[in-house]
């Protein structure tokens, strides 16, 4: 029952989830509206698509010219003043066909090897000049000699253009180093020194830079018709410097192949930025997918106005959500980033299926997930659409960071609340497991207590005053063990009440026999006198011994204990037993050095009666007793072994309790209590020692072990 209450995180985890694609499937469509209506407001200006200074674009090379707004400088050795259009840029590199597909003559390279070779390049138009600039790729630039005639033996820039008298033109510039540029008009022949000739309308810098060098340049569009291409020239070997490689917009040996040049109106700058569309990136393209329009950042689009929470007043808190609570999101949670690149459009074209479906007339909306696997792109597109004709789209894209960032925040706010509160309940769980184990140890230290060392009932249990059923549990325990206590009492009493009780009796029908044997003197009666007066002795044996183990235990209790030399106690016991058993041969091993105890040699003495004893009758004719005294690892051993019967093995224990005897009914000659062994673990333990039996390993017998303390000297010696 308690794993069941897990469903309840993972349902506010699923609902999250749910709310996530709700919000996704809401934002497609807020985006998808977005993009409709500044369609439909660019629909009402079909001539927005049509004018402009150059003529239309052709998706072979053609060149886009975008209007500047500020004046740019040439001299201020950086590309910063062009910072708010170099999202227009084209990129051109070696062994591609972007962004011209159907031209293949803007790459060439001598040979398979080489220094791969790539620009990006940005035309823009500000007070009737033509403004452009050129990042170059180039890991091994070669620089022309300042004492060469040459303008193809180093890395060049050619500008092929038709002027407005329709005359095919060609400008060659190869600088020397980082310097404002000297452009030549060239012939057809770059070998041909005396056809060079400067051109000073074309002005501009170079710079070496570490992923290459960089050209900016200007030049006066009175030069310029309809056709511009641009060629890079790319020399890697200093010595040889002979032409590796040749990357262009396109084709810029004739005129007949040059790229036109198109000029996007401001007019739809205006129009899209009235909107004020600033959470989303929104990009207009014409039928060719060139970019007419790129207003807005995909990183910061994220489509969704967030307002960050206010900060925890909570100090600890606070610490722990940061160092640690931090530290899981990190890893578990997917975190949103705005260092993504959207390679899709990193051209001057788009060539996303919603554009292409846009331009086909069919508006589309959808998801993509970049290459990091991370970020997801939400577009959309719309077609623009005078009398039945696409003119163009508009491209409305926003990240799902937004969304995504909120998602994180439900859920970490989901697994802060439910962490809080397992938090609290396991703490309430843990000081209520605590307060019951703790009871519950003690009600368990209250039953060890109930019985000493020597098995007799000496405490009690305090019963609980809770009504609950650890509660009950104790009051019922101590019932019992009240009630035990009583008839423990009564059993331990018994012996020598009726000890007490029927010695009178006894003596009364011994008197009786006594006098009776004085009055009548025949064969007869003396038989019956005789085993009447056996029964009667028989009968006191019995009383004398179950009043032995209650008398002595109270001697022992009041006894004092001095030091005992225990060999030349136990040497003069075997020394009697060899008289009173004159039938069993006895085998001794006692230690010559003095084995020194605290106790009492009577005491001791009595014990050796009744182990011995006990071994005797158990012993087979003609077996010998073996008894033994020695030290061993600080305690003094006593052992008495006989060949007999052996011992059951849950009987190893139970033969020193009180009443316990496992004698042979034909072996009973006279009566027995089994009270030996008992009252030998009484002496052994009242000088703190203990008492054992077990099996005899090399011959059928049994063995009894007594181990007691040495006797500390140091500690008996006065100050």
């Amino acid at each position: 029952m308690s794993a069941a209450l897990l469903v309840i995180p993972w349902l506010g985890y699923r609902y999250i989830l749910e709310m996530e694609s709700y919000l996704g499937r809401g934002q497609q469509q807020v985006v998808l509206g977005t993009a409709r209506a500044l369609a439909t407001a660019l629909s009402e200006r079909p001539e927005l698509f049509n004018t402009g200074g150059f003529s239309r674009a052709r998706p072979d090379g053609d060149l886009y010219v975008y209007p500047v707004f500020y004046p740019l400088v040439i001299d201020d050795d950086t590309l910063l003043d062009w910072r708010d259009y170099q999202q227009y840029e084209q990129y051109y590199r070696e062994g591609s066909d972007l962004p011209n597909p159907l031209n293949v003559n803007t790459s060439f390279r001598n040979g398979s090897e080489g220094d791969p070779l790539g620009y990006r390049l940005m035309l823009g138009e500000y007070n009737h000049m033509l403004w452009l600039y050129l990042r170059v790729e180039d890991h091994y630039p070669v620089l022309r000699s300042r004492d060469s005639l040459r303008l193809d033996r180093s890395d060049a820039l050619q500008l092929s253009m038709v002027n407005r008298d329709g005359i095919f033109e060609r400008y060659f510039i190869s600088p020397y180093g980082n310097e404002f540029l000297y452009p030549y008009h060239v012939g057809t022949d770059l070998a041909d020194f005396a056809s060079f000739a400067y051109e000073p309308r074309i002005s501009g810098r170079f710079k070496l830079t570490p992923e290459g060098y960089e050209y900016e340049l200007r030049m006066p569009l009175e030069m310029l018709g309809e056709k511009l291409g641009v060629a890079l020239y790319d020399i890697d070997d200093p010595e040889g410097r002979s032409l590796d490689a040749i990357v262009s917009t396109s084709s810029v040996n004739g005129p007949e192949f040059l790229g036109s040049l198109q000029r996007p109106t401001p007019e739809i700058d205006r129009i899209v930025a009235g909107m004020g569309h600033t959470s989303s990136r929104v990009r207009v393209v014409d039928r060719s997918q060139r970019i007419l329009l790129s207003t807005g950042d995909i990183e910061t689009a994220t489509g969704l106005m967030l307002v960050d929470d206010e900060p925890e007043r909570n100090r600890p808190l606070q610490w722990v959500k940061t160092n640690l609570l931090g530290w899981i999101y990190e890893r578990v949670l997917t975190r949103p980033t705005a260092n993504f690149v959207d390679e899709l459009y990193e051209e001057g074209t788009m060539e996303g299926e919603h554009v292409v479906s846009a331009l086909l007339g069919t508006p589309q909306a959808g998801f993509r997930t970049l290459d990091d696997g991370v970020t997801r792109i939400l577009e959309a597109a719309w077609p623009i659409v005078v009398n039945n004709q696409v003119l163009g789209a508009v491209a409305v894209d926003q990240n799902m960071n937004g969304i995504r960032t909120f998602r994180n925040q439900a859920l970490e706010t989901l697994f802060d609340t439910m962490l809080g509160i397992l938090l609290l309940t396991a703490t309430a769980l843990f000081l209520f497991a605590t307060s019951l184990s703790t009871r519950i140890r003690t009600l368990r230290n209250q039953a060890e207590r109930i019985i000493d060392e020597k098995g007799r009932l000496t405490n009690t249990i305090e019963p609980s005053r809770s009504a609950d059923e650890i509660g009950d549990l104790s009051r019922s325990f101590s019932n019992i063990v009240e009630r035990l206590s009583q008839y423990t009492h009564y059993l331990e009493n018994m012996s020598s009440r009726l000890s007490h009780e029927l010695r009178t009796p006894v003596t009364v029908v011994r008197s009786s026999l006594e006098n009776l044997r004085f009055i009548r003197e025949d064969e007869e009666s003396e038989v019956y006198i005789q085993r009447a007066e056996e029964g009667i002795s028989r009968l006191n044996l019995i009383l004398t011994n179950m009043s032995e183990a209650a008398r002595l235990e109270q001697i022992l209790q009041n006894s004092d204990k001095e030091a005992t030399e225990l060999n030349k106690v136990i040497e003069a016991c075997v020394a009697e037993y060899r008289q009173i058993y004159p039938g069993t041969p006895f085998v001794t091993d006692i230690s010559k050095r003095a084995v020194m105890i605290t106790g009492t040699a009577e005491y001791i003495a009595q014990m050796m009666d009744k182990v011995v004893a006990n071994a005797v009758e158990f012993s087979l004719p003609g077996k010998p007793i073996r008894v033994t005294c020695n030290e061993d690892t600080g305690e003094a051993v006593i052992t008495v072994s006989n060949c007999g019967p052996c011992l059951e093995p849950h009987m190893k224990d139970r033969i020193f309790d009180s009443m316990v005897s496992i004698r042979p009914e034909g072996r009973k000659k006279v009566p027995h209590l089994g009270m030996g062994l008992h009252i030998a673990r009484m002496i052994t333990q009242y000088h703190d020692g203990y008492i054992y039996a077990d099996n005899l390993l090399e011959q059928e017998g049994v063995i009894l072990v007594v181990r007691l303390p040495l006797r500390n000297e140091k500690a008996f010696i006065q100050p």
